[in-house]
């Protein structure tokens, strides 16, 4: 063992020169050689790993533009062709042989003598622009409210008293019963559908609360005299993004669900949304010629829910710090 050992003598080199002094740094000490973490961009690389992903990214990117944007570029008039003679619930052949051959009849037309497809993009439009607006606001009124919820146990009495009160009627009924007393419009609609959608979302995210509040960082934040509010927002939301992507994935197609079925009862909104064009459509079921009227909306309504719900529930996977591993 000994042979291998080297005389530093033998190197003929000052003790200066073999040995150099190191400051000791504080700051040297603090550094991190690891690399940095973005958690944002490893929830951006674990959700594209799976390509179906990109897949269904894309399909909701088509429904997006088509609603939003094609509208805008379309012209669409309800009542433009309703003195045409002959131009009304026409087949998608007869449709273009007597409007010309182009995108705006390949669905044919509807009992105006409208195009079908223009008047499917623009219901489309109402009904996702419903559903977002209804989702912010559930859910931010829902997610702040529980995370004080569930943190605070004298508003946790108040609340849940509210909660078996109020969420013990039927949730169908009270929005029903809200828009026929309001004007049956976009507004009201949003009304019922967010005077207590929100309660649900927050006795929700109040369990989940209670589950993390009582850890040792949030009791020393408590000791220190951090307010509820604070500690709530800042020390255990931001470890619940998962749980509250994966509620939004459920809650956004759900309202255009709701508003699709208070159509089909009679409780229509003054607007012409996707669920208005399949309850006046209903009668086209199974007439010859006429089916695509009811269909088309129908699939595209089931579309809408089925990828919003997919892009919602994997991103909620995604944001999840244990699938970073």
């Amino acid at each position: 063992m000994n042979e291998n050992l080297i005389d530093l003598t033998d190197l003929g080199l000052s003790e200066e020169e073999l040995f150099t002094h190191v400051e000791n740094s504080a700051a040297d000490a603090e550094k991190i050689t690891a690399p940095r973490y973005s958690y944002w961009r490893s929830v951006l690389r674990v959700f594209f790993r799976k390509k179906i992903n990109t897949v269904i990214l894309l399909i909701l990117a088509f429904l997006v533009v088509f609603s939003f944007v094609y509208p805008i570029f379309s012209g669409y008039d309800a009542t433009a062709n309703v003195i045409v003679e002959g131009g009304k619930n026409l087949n998608p052949s007869d449709a273009m042989d007597k409007y010309g051959h182009n995108i705006h009849w390949i669905l044919g037309s509807g009992p105006a003598g409208e195009s079908v497809f223009d008047k499917l993009w623009s219901g489309s439009r109402i009904s996702l622009a419903l559903a977002f607006v209804c989702a912010i606001i559930n859910m931010t009124i829902g997610v702040v409210i529980g995370a004080v919820w569930g943190f605070s146990k004298k508003f946790d009495i108040i609340m849940t008293e509210v909660y078996n009160i109020v969420g013990n009627v039927p949730y169908i009924l009270l929005i029903s019963v809200i828009v026929m007393i309001l004007t049956a419009s976009f507004w009201s609609m949003v009304f019922a559908l967010t005077l207590t959608g929100w309660l649900g979302i927050a006795y929700f995210i109040r369990t989940q609360v209670i589950i993390i509040r009582d850890r040792e960082y949030n009791l020393a934040s408590r000791c220190l005299g951090t307010s509820t509010m604070r500690i709530a927002i800042k020390n255990i939301l931001p470890f619940m993004v998962s749980v509250i992507v994966t509620l939004a994935a459920t809650e956004i197609p759900s309202y255009i669900s709701y508003e699709a079925f208070l159509s089909y009862i009679g409780l229509q909104m003054s607007d012409m949304s996707l669920g208005k064009i399949i309850e006046r459509a209903s009668a086209s079921m199974f007439t010859p010629g006429r089916e695509l009227q009811f269909w088309a909306p129908v699939a595209v309504a089931s579309v809408i829910t089925v990828v919003l719900y997919v892009v919602g529930q994997n991103l909620g996977d995604a944001s999840d710090p244990r699938t970073h591993m």
